[in-house]
């Protein structure tokens, strides 16, 4: 049929394009554009990762692209322009992240580590905060499979720092993908047991969600529903940890057991049962009954 030549046909001619784009990345003359027309024409092409990662020289120029804004770091000089080319240039390392043929590679090169620095920044400019947002989707590319090996990577670096960090300075947008990857990292065993291993860990883990829950309810505009989901879906997998859960009792937001607050998960269903078993574990289980929405209780017969 003509319809099935005529898609054929694009799909040869986009393969064509994708192959010259990714031969221009190796030239420092023509990277530019390749970075440009790659990150827009990503999603249209599956196999785009192993081709990058195959590819003789492309990891290495978008490394190259990383390590070539390290300078302008700190002080802070990063300008819009140089800000969105090297996050074309990130946006095509999340693809290597996401691609179950290339993700252990990418994970045995420690190319995670490379965007490490853009995590550590502080300033609030929008050339900064679209750095960090795009480092954070390619490490939340990486935890969005139940992958252990990730996790055990992960946490072999200072990525729960570096989360918090952000939790604690970044735009909610940000807020949001650095709880979730907290979130992922704490639904594996081996990340669970990590933070609750000392205090420590445990305490800055709650204190950041703690302050977050204090920001949200103090936000002239309505709380991020968004960003709650993850905040409480973290509590309730700390509950799940004996020593943690003694913790909760006295560290517990008094925000997450106020109705008024708890209100704006009306519409939420899943958050609200999960709020309701979080404060079940953790022993305040007349406000979980009272204010939200009790747990659906297990038949026996």
């Amino acid at each position: 049929p003509v319809g099935n030549s005529t898609q054929w046909s694009s799909l040869d001619s986009m393969g064509d394009s994708i192959e010259v784009w990714v031969h221009q990345l190796v030239s420092p003359q023509s990277r530019e554009n390749a970075l440009l027309e790659l990150s827009k024409k990503r999603e249209n092409f599956p196999e785009l990762a192993p081709y990058l990662w195959y590819s003789f020289g492309t990891i290495a120029a978008l490394l190259q692209e990383i390590v070539t804004i390290y300078p302008l770091l700190s002080p802070p000089a990063l300008t819009a322009h140089a800000s969105n080319r090297v996050c074309n240039a990130l946006a095509l390392l999340q693809c290597v992240a996401s691609h179950q043929e290339t993700r252990s590679m990418f994970l045995q090169a420690h190319i995670p580590l490379f965007l490490y620095p853009f995590l550590s920044t502080s300033s609030k400019t929008r050339p900064f905060e679209y750095l960090r947002l795009t480092s954070l989707g390619v490490i939340g590319a990486l935890v969005k499979v139940d992958d252990t090996d990730v996790i055990n990577f992960l946490l072999s670096t200072e990525i729960i720092p570096l989360c918090l960090r952000t939790m604690e300075i970044g735009s909610e947008l940000s807020k949001t993908v650095a709880t979730f990857i907290v979130q992922k990292i704490l639904l594996d065993d081996v990340g669970l047991q990590y933070v609750c291993a000392t205090a420590e860990r445990f305490f800055a883990v709650g204190a950041v969600l703690g302050n977050m829950v204090v920001a949200q309810a103090q936000a002239q505009e309505q709380p991020s529903l968004r960003l709650l989901k993850h905040i409480i879906r973290c509590y309730l997998r700390l509950s799940d940890n004996p020593r943690a859960r003694e913790a909760l009792r006295s560290c517990l937001p008094e925000l997450l057991r106020n109705p008024q607050f708890t209100m704006c998960l009306k519409n939420d269903e899943t958050t609200r049962r999960w709020l309701a078993q979080l404060l079940t574990n953790v022993g305040f289980p007349e406000t979980g009954e009272r204010d939200i929405v009790a747990p659906t209780p297990v038949r026996l017969d």
